[in-house]
Formats: structure tokens, sequence, C-alpha cells
């Protein structure tokens, strides 16, 4: 990843003046879980809703978009799933679906 981390969080921060240290500190994080997120590498975090509540919470502290950050790592972790198509063609509704 690059210096500015995913989606610039990492510059982000920077400018802003926290450092990790501090971000660990208020948020009882580990610098190495805060490094992951910058740099995009979501498999060094515990998984599950962890994952979810550690984004949120760096993205609070240093005051970036959780729904931007959040979405990245949906993005980077949910690829679209591929449908597999049916052997049989699905027929088309005709008709109400319930009757009376």
């Amino acid at each position: 990843m690059n210096e500015t981390g995913i989606l610039g969080v990492r510059a982000w921060r920077i400018r802003k003046g926290i450092s990790l240290d501090e971000i660990a500190s208020s948020t009882k994080l580990s610098v190495r879980h805060l490094d992951a997120i910058e740099t995009g590498d979501f498999k060094r975090l515990p998984g599950g809703i962890y994952n979810t509540s550690y984004i949120r919470q760096y993205a609070r502290a240093i005051d970036f978009d959780e729904a931007d950050l959040l979405d990245f790592y949906n993005s980077a972790t949910n690829p679209a799933s591929v449908q597999p198509k049916s052997s049989r063609p699905t027929p088309p509704l005709s008709g109400p679906l319930f009757q009376h």
C-alpha cells in the first residue's frame, strides 16, 4: 500500500497530527490493528463484527467518514458473488401469486 493508506486515511490522520499511539490509547485498539486498517490488510484483524467495530472506532478517532471506510472494507472483503446459472429457465409468473 502506498504512503497515504487506503482512501488516503494515513495521510488524513497525519495531516490532523494524530499518531497511531494516540488512537491506540484512546480506543484500546492495538497499533498493529490500526496499521492493518490503514493499509487495507484486513486479514490481520480478528474477524467478524470486531472488524467493523475497529474500523468505526478508527474512523471516529481521525474524524473520517465511517461509511466510506466501511464501504471500502465491505467491497474488499465481500467481492460480488457470482450467481450460478440454472440449467432450467425460470417460467414467468402468470396470474396472481395468492388466490382468495
